[in-house]
């Protein structure tokens, strides 16, 4: 990379989250790319808002880039960087790593007139779209999202983002 953007992780950044990076799989091609490259074009995208073909030249391929977000996506790589990072910065202000009280809030969200997946009416609040539900710790710090039809209630909806949070304590305690 030749020019450096505001969304760009430095060297120490990366080196913290590097160890969370899968490793290249057995058997194929040797990884010719750089990961903080890659890092470095996904947050590009993040934060400018951009679409994947209007990457700027000097990151690697869109279609390269894309291609590592959309796999850690799918294999929950984004997820465990997540939760180690939230992980880290509760036991750097001396708290237990996991928290043993969580807030739970939802929003209901108009859908643009294309969106055609999980959308429902929302008759309290008067808005046909989506909803969001968030459950966060007593610190703020985000635990699970769940997005879902706008006519799914706040029980419903609280307790399924809550079953995402106890699967995620699950998965840690293995």
């Amino acid at each position: 990379m030749n020019k450096a953007y505001p969304s760009n992780l430095s060297r120490v950044q990366y080196e913290f989250l590097s160890d969370l990076i899968p490793e290249p799989k057995k058997g194929g091609r040797p990884r010719e790319v750089d990961m903080w490259e890659v890092l470095n074009a996904i947050f590009y995208v993040l934060v400018e808002g951009v679409q994947w073909r209007a990457l700027p030249g000097d990151f690697p391929a869109w279609q390269t880039v894309y291609t590592y977000f959309r796999n850690w996506r799918k294999d929950g790589t984004w997820l465990n960087i997540h939760d180690q990072l939230r992980d880290w910065t509760r036991i750097d202000i001396e708290r237990h790593r996991s928290p043993s009280e969580a807030i739970i809030d939802s929003q209901s969200i108009k859908t643009a007139a294309m969106v055609h997946e999980a959308v429902g009416y929302d008759a309290g609040k008067k808005i046909k779209g989506r909803k969001r539900f968030m459950t966060v710790d007593t610190l703020g710090l985000v635990l699970r999202v769940l997005v879902t039809a706008a006519n799914v209630g706040e029980r419903e909806g609280g307790k399924k983002v809550l079953k995402r949070v106890k699967q995620s304590k699950n998965q840690v305690s293995r």
